[in-house]
């Protein structure tokens, strides 16, 4: 029985191009095997015409369970290789698809030189808001700190004590810790140090005449001492 022969257009159909540098030195750039094949997942999902593809959608045909798949998602965000944007479809409706803009940009601008993958205080920083949060980060929130870091150029110490002080007053959402360091950037604050001064300051008693049962500043002191 003889095959059908296939038609150039059909072969040329199912075609999608991969960079080579991501497949040759995709380690470099600390991608494990699973997050490789999540990055060639989004890719077939965007050539399909389908760009924020659930984690359901991609476990469809890798196999894995949804929980990892969004392990793994969130993992590429927290190494700045994935983003989440939002885009207006014509209709005055905004949808959000995932961006891998941020690996190619570091595959091709460090194309000449070492990789650098993400620091220990970079990942810690994650790390700290899931255990102050006591869930996992949301993609949208890892995305947040992302941005922090990358373009409003906070340093991670800085967001560090933003988080402590909204701890400190009870209001542990990312809102208000964004206003938090919007509010110390305009006043110049950029460093911890600088941070922790202006954080005694709002919280010290404005006048010495101040009752001392209207104002206990102790307790606001636990999160100023050094860290161990």
């Amino acid at each position: 029985m003889t095959m059908p022969k296939l038609r150039l257009e059909t072969v040329l159909h199912d075609q999608m191009s991969v960079p080579y540098t991501l497949l040759k030195d995709y380690q470099s750039f600390h991608i494990d095997e699973t997050e490789l094949l999540v990055i060639l997942q989004l890719m077939r999902f965007k050539h399909e015409g389908n760009r924020f593809p659930t984690p359901s959608d991609i476990g469809v045909s890798t196999k894995f369970d949804d929980q990892l798949i969004s392990r793994h998602l969130r993992q590429l965000m927290q190494k700045d290789l994935l983003t989440i944007e939002e885009v207006d479809n014509g209709d005055g409706i905004v949808d959000e698809m995932y961006s891998l803009e941020p690996l190619w940009n570091k595959i091709y601008t460090q194309s000449e030189k070492k990789p650098v993958g993400p620091t220990d205080d970079s990942v810690a920083i994650f790390k700290l808001f899931e255990q102050e949060f006591g869930r996992v980060l949301s993609p949208f929130e890892i995305e947040t700190i992302n941005i922090w870091i990358d373009q409003d150029n906070y340093e991670i110490k800085l967001i560090k004590q933003a988080l402590r002080e909204a701890v400190l007053m009870s209001k542990l959402n990312f809102k208000y810790i964004d206003r938090i360091l919007s509010d110390w950037a305009k006043k110049g604050i950029k460093t911890e140090e600088q941070a922790k001064a202006q954080a005694k300051s709002f919280h010290r008693p404005q006048t010495e005449n101040t009752p001392r049962e209207k104002s206990d500043p102790s307790i606001y002191y636990n999160w100023l001492e050094e860290d161990e």
